[in-house]
């Protein structure tokens, strides 16, 4: 099993949508690295959602549930999507702050890459964000 993150404006969808929702198509990735790292996920991997822009925080994590397959809202190009299913809401937000705190995490694409909406994540970084969630790791 893998660790992804991947990012999403809470106003345009948000982790509280994906849970009314129950699954999704994980849409409109319109990056060359971030379609590749949709193209690597597998079934049962696991992503941490990270709202963007106005929370900046990691707010729960899903699972991939349909490997990566051609995106229908895409005009133009080779994109691709995966199918995601909720797996639960963190009780405690990891904001952006606590993140860059930690050696380990200031490392994870998240800062080095910030535009990047896509990025895997290893497993020391998956265990520290359940940690700082609070949560027990999946």
């Amino acid at each position: 099993m893998n660790y992804w993150l991947v990012k999403s404006e809470p106003e345009a969808y948000s982790f509280n949508d994906l849970v009314r929702d129950g699954k999704t198509d994980w849409t409109g990735v319109r990056n060359y690295q971030a379609r590749n790292h949709i193209r690597g996920m597998k079934k049962g991997d696991l992503l941490f959602i990270y709202h963007s822009v106005t929370q900046k925080a990691v707010v729960g994590i899903a699972q991939v549930t349909q490997e990566a397959f051609a995106d229908k809202t895409a005009e133009e190009g080779d994109w691709s999507c995966v199918e995601i299913k909720p797996i639960r809401a963190f009780k405690l937000p990891v904001p952006l702050e606590r993140i860059k705190l930690h050696p380990i995490l200031k490392e994870m694409p998240l800062i080095r890459q910030s535009r990047l909406s896509v990025m895997p994540i290893s497993l020391a970084e998956a265990k520290l964000l359940f940690e700082l969630a609070q949560e027990k790791p999946i």
